[in-house]
């Protein structure tokens, strides 16, 4: 299936535009959802610069399968995926609509593979918690496409390629996660102390951002058998796994920035990227 038979797949709901960015945003804690802090206002001000997309497609962390699912509801709840927060965090509600003619479409452009499409999942928070901060209107469909947990990094990148049709068509792909991201080692007394990092993180962020900005993303999927910071950093991949996606969609020519590039805890980082 070439690229042009791929375009005319995709609805006519979806209108030509020009191509849209690929984003990966590091969500950190689910309070960033209802707290003013540095890194809220770095996704605010990043959306200021953001073409007005006709439907969001996110890969979040938080959505860690067995196969690849894609959300296909017409209403996705807002899911509170997590414990032990304020009320107030529960009480939130992202009432974006889905689009299940995208999710349909999203289906056949990742053929051969099984996409299933999922009525019961919704939005988690690795997904509302930060896109209301770039549409707080809720106005923008959003669907979600899971992460299949029985596959190495190498696929996921390949797989996101397979989507890169969608941004002529106004899809705005989102990846959010969290780049550094061991939970074990959060150094919580010293959590609001700015951009603070263990040796090993800041080594690791300094040697990720370097491999970003060159483009040289051969170690990044080769990931688990790089540095002992890297393996601290990386203890598990379901929180990495969305920026292989968005690496995966990036042009030859583009341009890749960094924002909210701050380490946080001791072993976490906010690094974002915006590919353009």
């Amino acid at each position: 299936m070439n690229s042009l038979n791929d375009l005319h797949k995709i609805s006519g709901s979806f209108s030509n535009t020009e191509k849209m960015p690929v984003l990966f945003l590091g969500h950190g804690s689910p309070m960033n959802a209802i707290e003013e802090n540095q890194f809220v206002t770095g996704f605010r001000n990043l959306a200021k610069s953001l073409p007005q997309p006709n439907a969001i497609l996110c890969i979040s962390a938080h959505w860690y399968t067995n196969g690849t699912k894609v959300t296909a509801m017409e209403m996705p709840r807002t899911i509170h995926d997590f414990g032990g927060f304020p009320q107030a965090l529960f009480d939130v509600q992202y009432p974006a609509k889905g689009s299940p003619e995208l999710a349909v479409e999203t289906k056949q452009l990742l053929t051969p593979v099984a996409v299933e499409l999922d009525e019961h999942w919704g939005l988690d928070h690795g997904a509302w918690s930060v896109i209301k901060h770039l549409y707080p209107q809720a106005n923008v469909p959003v669907i979600q496409l899971s992460i299949d947990y029985t596959k190495p990094a190498q696929y996921h990148f390949d797989l996101a390629q397979k989507l890169s049709a969608l941004r002529t068509k106004g899809v705005l792909i989102v990846g959010s996660g969290n780049i550094i991201h061991n939970l074990r080692l959060v150094d919580f007394p010293n959590l609001d102390k700015d951009n603070y990092g263990y040796d090993w993180a800041i080594e690791a962020r300094e040697t990720i951002n370097s491999h970003l900005l060159d483009g040289n993303f051969q170690p990044l999927l080769d990931f688990e058998n790089q540095s002992k910071a890297l393996q601290l950093a990386i203890p598990t991949p379901e929180h990495y796994l969305p920026l292989i996606y968005t690496l995966g969609l990036k042009g030859k020519q583009e341009e890749l920035s960094l924002f909210n590039d701050k380490l946080l805890g001791g072993s976490l980082s906010m690094t974002s990227v915006k590919i353009m």
